[in-house]
């Protein structure tokens, strides 16, 4: 049993390597969507530790300011990095998420990428190149996974 943060800036393709495991029969929580985040782009502290404290198996993804508050309750935090060109190409063409679209918001994500990255880099126990195929990640997520027990 684990507890997995897989995180990353945007455009790595979190969701999508979520969706993979959740196909795999993995209990998923994408903090993109529904009551984790608050107004300000942090977590919901309070919600994020009865999650936590609830779940024994679970692999969430997000990457949000106040996240290394909880690196605690993780047994792997994976990030996800792919090269800027790339992350600017998925960003304007995916379909389940409209951030990335304005050239301001393409600024910050480039921004992120020199100044949030290295810190992500050093609070994670594994990183993943996510120019690989979904599937290929998944199965490094798996292998890690494996270890632990």
């Amino acid at each position: 049993m684990a507890i997995v943060l897989l995180t990353g800036m945007s455009g790595t393709g979190k969701s999508t390597v979520l969706a993979e495991l959740q196909a795999r029969g993995y209990n998923t929580v994408d903090t993109d969507y529904g009551p984790w985040t608050l107004p300000d782009g942090t977590w919901d502290e309070h919600r994020m530790k009865e999650l936590l404290a609830h779940n024994h198996e679970l692999i969430i993804s997000g990457t949000v300011e106040n996240q290394g508050n909880f690196y605690d309750h993780f047994d792997h935090v994976i990030l996800l990095s792919a090269p800027l060109a790339i992350l600017m190409q998925r960003v304007k063409t995916r379909t389940n998420n409209n951030y990335g679209k304005t050239r301001e918001q393409q600024s910050q994500i480039a921004a992120d990428k020199q100044s949030i990255e290295p810190i992500l880099r050093r609070g994670a126990t594994a990183e993943l190149d996510a120019c690989q195929p979904v599937a290929e990640i998944a199965n490094s997520i798996e292998v890690l996974l494996a270890r632990l027990h």
